[in-house]
Parts: structure tokens; C-alpha cells; sequence
């Protein structure tokens, strides 16, 4: 029966065209990330003290739905990682940035008027506090990408489980631990959303999207240099 499913799958991959195939991963991408940043925003919005909860459940939610199609991005930063891991061509790359970025944006714009808010404050870090902010974003993005990158791409994790829930939890994790520092993003396309929904300042939004990006990177070399055999 294995051997049938296998050919299956095998037959079906094969009939799929090219474009189509990855086409499938980036609508999968829009989808996890547009949830996940729409479900950080309205929390936002509404000053849930659920918020880390929420953004961890509905991370690693989508990272299981739609991790055996696109590997459960959803953040520009993992996408980094994967590229500096190897896991991923730096077209395919750049396509995930796009669809993810796109799709922050328009999440925040919905999730602002979903809720509808009478005002709005815009996280605006300066001083001690922009550098506290930049510490703790580039500190728990690596985190998340580092744990993606070992959970998730690992030959010696195959088949494993448990890869959504390690995901989720690092977000829970570290939104309890600095959400009240930088707002607890992680992620690009989560603070592009919420910069989009008037969560976040335009003026100070590239300090996310700078040590994000360096995270990544960074997790990316970090994983080739504990795992040099894994490539």
C-alpha cells in the first residue's frame, strides 16, 4: 500500500506543470501570512492580553496546514534562513518576499478596519528604547528562524511532528518575554502590517526590517556551521 501511495504521489507531482507548483506555494504563503499578521493586528487593535497566544497558535496552525506545500514561511526573515541554508533559490526567495510582504500589508489594512478603532497609537521606540527594541527583534527572530531551520529542514528531524508546535511556542515565548519592549514582531511582514494598520512608526520600521533580516542571515550560517554535513 506505501508503494501505491507513493507512485500516486509521484504521478500527481509529476502532472502538475512548473509554474503551477509554484504557484501553489505562493498562494500558500499570502494565506499563512496574511492570517498571521491579520490575527496580530486585531489583537493589537483591541488590546488583547492574549496576544501572544494567538499569534503563536495561529503560526503554528498555518505552518501545519501549509508547511508540506510552500515549508510554512510566512516571514520574510525564515525566508532568509532558508536561502542562507540552502533550502530554497533566491527566485523562489524573492517571489516568498513579495507574496509576504503583500500580504502583511493588506492584512493590516483589514484588521484596522475590522476593529475599526477610535484611536490609534503608533509604537515609536527612540533612544535607549529603539536600541532595546533592535536587541530583543534581532535576538527572537533568530530564535525563530534557528528553530525553523532545525525543526523543519533538519535531515535528522524528518518526519517529526512536533515542527509546528516548536515554531508557535518560540513566538509565544518571545512575545511574552519583549512585547513590551519592541511590540514583539519577529517577523517583516508583521511589522510592515502593522506599520500599515498604524500600529507600528513608518519613521522607525526599518530597524525591524534590518536586524530581521540580519537574523535570518545569521541563523542561516549559524545552522551550516553546527550541521556541516546537512546541506
Amino acid at each position: 500500500m506505501a508503494n501505491v501511495v507513493t507512485r500516486d504521489r509521484e504521478t500527481v507531482a509529476a502532472a502538475v506543470p512548473q509554474w503551477g507548483a509554484a504557484t501553489r506555494k505562493y498562494v500558500v504563503e499570502v494565506i499563512g501570512t496574511f492570517f498571521l499578521v491579520f490575527t496580530v493586528a486585531v489583537c493589537g487593535f483591541s488590546h488583547s492580553t492574549f496576544t501572544p497566544l494567538a499569534a503563536g497558535a495561529v503560526l503554528m496552525v498555518m505552518v501545519y496546514a501549509g508547511g508540506h506545500v510552500s515549508g510554512g514561511h510566512y516571514n520574510p526573515a525564515v525566508t532568509m534562513a532558508a536561502l542562507w541554508r540552502r533550502r530554497i533559490r533566491p527566485a523562489d526567495a524573492v517571489a516568498y518576499w513579495i507574496a509576504q510582504l503583500a500580504a502583511g500589508v493588506i492584512a493590516g489594512v483589514v484588521a484596522r478596519a475590522v476593529v475599526n478603532p477610535a484611536q490609534v497609537t503608533a509604537l515609536a521606540p527612540s533612544g535607549h528604547t529603539l536600541a532595546a527594541t533592535a536587541v530583543v527583534e534581532l535576538l527572537f527572530t533568530f530564535a525563530l528562524c534557528y528553530v525553523v531551520l532545525n525543526v523543519a529542514t533538519s535531515r535528522d528531524q524528518v518526519g517529526n511532528s512536533f515542527f509546528g508546535l516548536a515554531i508557535g511556542f518560540t513566538v509565544v515565548a518571545g512575545a511574552f518575554a519583549v512585547g513590551g519592549i519592541s511590540g514583539a514582531a519577529f517577523n517583516p511582514a508583521v511589522a510592515l502590517g502593522a506599520a500599515a494598520g498604524g500600529l507600528f512608526a513608518w519613521s522607525t520600521l526599518w530597524v525591524y526590517i534590518v536586524v530581521q533580516a540580519v537574523a535570518g542571515a545569521a541563523a542561516g550560517l549559524v545552522f551550516l556551521a553546527l550541521n556541516p554535513s546537512d546541506k
